[in-house]
This record gives structure tokens, C-alpha cells and sequence, in this order.
């Protein structure tokens, strides 16, 4: 039986997982669009179409964890719905063992 500590530890941890890869794929955009825009990686020639397939090879790399992304989403909250209902069964049956009653 897990005590409130590392069931507020696998939901915090959970969703600063989740938030940390969404701000990570957002960082991650801006650099690259403001690299790009500012043309850092560029010097002309075969050089900007080295720039261009990095960027075109970012974003469907961006495109492939997004289509991942629901399923994910999905996991994490199919884990927390289990987490919930287990923890309601374990508060039912305390609840029930104080006042006697059975389940």
C-alpha cells in the first residue's frame, strides 16, 4: 500500500512530465524559428538548403511526437483515473472499518 507521499509523487511527477515536454517541443520551435529568421545558419549556397532540410527535418520530427502526443495523454490519464479509484476503495474501506460496517 503506498502512503500520501508517493502517490503526490507519482501524480506531481506525471504532470511536470508532461509540462516539461510541452515547454521543451515550445522552446525547442522558438529557438529554431528565431535561428532561422535571424539567418545565424546561413551563409549562402548549400548552406542555406543544409538550414532549410534541418528545419524541415525538425518539424516532422515535432509532427511525429505531436501524433504521439494523444496516446500519451490517454496513458497518463488512464493512470490517474486508476490512482483515483484506488485510492477512493482504500478511503471507503477505512471509512468502513472506524464505523464497524463491511463492504
Amino acid at each position: 500500500m503506498l502512503n500520501k507521499n508517493k502517490k503526490g509523487q507519482i501524480i506531481s511527477g506525471l504532470v511536470g512530465g508532461i509540462a516539461g515536454l510541452v515547454i521543451l517541443v515550445i522552446v525547442s520551435l522558438l529557438i529554431v524559428s528565431t535561428l532561422s529568421d535571424a539567418g545565424l545558419l546561413t551563409s549562402g549556397g548549400t548552406s542555406d538548403t543544409a538550414v532549410d532540410n534541418m528545419i524541415i527535418n525538425y518539424t516532422e520530427g515535432i509532427n511525429n511526437v505531436s501524433e504521439k502526443l494523444p496516446t500519451v495523454l490517454l496513458i497518463a490519464a488512464v493512470v490517474l483515473l486508476f490512482g483515483a479509484i484506488v485510492f477512493l476503495v482504500q478511503r471507503s474501506r477505512s471509512i468502513t472499518a472506524t464505523q464497524g460496517g463491511s463492504v
